[in-house]
């Protein structure tokens, strides 16, 4: 199923799939602040970590702050940060799967 949507409603933020249906909501305390999403993973940050979710509401991965950088953007299954004058790409295993001048 793809994400549609991600939608903070109250303290809680609700995950919309195909359809426009909720399929799961998480809570804001326990997630953290909405990056952005694809329609594939969410990007969270909470404090020190970037945490990747999928449609379900699993953590697929969780990133330091300090090793990947500042969040940029998320597309499909790839998230990308910016770390000094580089950018850089991580799929959603944490793997860097690519890297380029800012």
């Amino acid at each position: 199923m793809a994400i549609e949507d991600v939608q903070l409603k109250g303290s809680w933020y609700a995950v919309f799939g195909n359809n426009g249906k909720k399929v799961k909501d998480l809570a804001a305390s326990a997630v953290g602040e909405l990056c952005g999403h694809s329609n594939e993973i969410i990007v969270f940050k909470k404090g020190s970590w970037y945490d990747l979710y999928d449609e379900a509401g699993k953590k697929l991965k969780t990133l330091a702050v300090s090793a990947v950088g500042e969040f940029r953007s998320v597309s499909g299954r790839n998230t990308i940060f910016k770390k000094g004058s580089w950018i850089d790409t991580y799929d959603v295993s944490g793997k860097k799967t690519n890297t380029r001048p800012a």
